[in-house]
């Protein structure tokens, strides 16, 4: 199976969703996205894929969030500024060819392995 994790290897949830997947035998393509940011287009992408709106995929506990104001921000401006910041975009996201999830929990990757 193929399979991608939009990864920060500083991230605890992201490190145990990567041992999740080698554990289930798939070496996925990892794209350390801090490194690697997205585009605006891959953003959407990952987020219709994954049935998310950006502010329920924002990281709203990240300083950034509260400095730049984004509280009552709408979906454009979080979208804007989580491709300007990508920081604020949650962690992992995984996509494999069953689908695309949010690792929050780790287990919400079980139906796309």
């Amino acid at each position: 199976m193929d399979a991608t994790i939009y990864h920060n290897p500083r991230c605890s949830t992201s490190r145990k969703t990567l041992q999740k997947l080698r554990d289930a035998g798939i070496e996925p393509r990892i794209v350390k996205y801090l490194d690697e940011p997205f585009t605006r287009e891959q953003l959407d992408t990952l987020l219709a894929d994954a049935g998310l709106t950006a502010a329920q995929a924002v990281r709203k506990r990240e300083s950034l969030y509260s400095e730049l104001g984004l509280a009552d921000a709408d979906e454009e401006t979080l979208r804007e500024q989580m491709v300007a910041h990508p920081i604020l975009v949650e962690r992992p996201f995984v996509v494999t060819d069953k689908g695309t999830r949010l690792a929050r929990p780790v287990d919400n990757i079980d139906e796309i392995l």
